[in-house]
């Protein structure tokens, strides 16, 4: 999996009076957890942006200036309501031999042989949360759709792999190919017509029968 390095300076108070001088001066207060103590370090709000800002999975390399770097991931996240700017972020250490869970995003790859046919594709699940030793974290996970049919789903089993487990329900479904609206009007306009039909080929029959009498 990639990885961001996050250069930040460690945190000699945490008052709310100091977090709120951090914050004013474009710094992110940030908290380290999982190793034998909290580690507190901030960094300026842009550094977070390749981190927060896109829909791709990453590690975090945290360069604290003067001292040691960790390897982590982003654990939890704080918005302002208004402004949106980052107010807080908690990370977690990494370990080479300790699971870890992680959401992962999921690209769809291939051409459904029902959505060439007039069916939509419905992602029921954009992101999958996954265990796994850190060396094992896949960027991303693959779900190829080339063989669903209208109405046919795929379920997460069809994805598994050895390098690391799921961590949802079996019959978790990750897509499927509905049929369109358009489609399902069109298929109820035809049987009308179908029914109309039959019902004037009927009458005919009725008169002509009533004719020959």
């Amino acid at each position: 999996m990639k990885s961001i390095t996050i250069n930040g300076s460690q945190r000699e108070s945490v008052g709310k009076k100091a977090t709120k001088a951090l914050r004013n001066a474009g710094q992110v207060p940030c908290v380290l957890y999982g190793g034998d103590k909290p580690v507190h370090f901030s960094a300026p709000e842009l550094a977070f942006s390749k981190l927060v800002y896109t829909p791709s999975a990453h590690t975090v390399v945290i360069a604290i200036e003067n001292g040691p770097s960790f390897n982590a991931i982003m654990q939890d996240i704080q918005f302002h309501p208004v402004t949106d700017r980052i107010l807080h972020i908690d990370f977690y250490q990494l370990f080479d031999d300790k699971e870890i869970t992680m959401e992962i995003p999921v690209h769809i790859i291939g051409t459904s042989r029902g959505v060439l046919n007039g069916g939509v594709l419905r992602r029921n699940q954009r992101k999958l949360r996954v265990k796994a030793l850190p060396a094992n974290l896949p960027d991303f996970i693959e779900a190829d759709i080339t063989p669903l049919k209208i109405g046919s789903k795929l379920y997460i089993t069809s994805l598994e792999n050895p390098d690391y487990k799921f961590l949802h329900p079996v019959n978790t479904v990750v897509c499927q190919v509905r049929r369109s609206r358009a489609s399902v009007a069109e298929f109820e306009d035809d049987e009308e017509e179908l029914e109309e039909g039959a019902a004037a080929e009927g009458a005919e029959a009725t008169e002509a029968a009533e004719g020959q009498e």
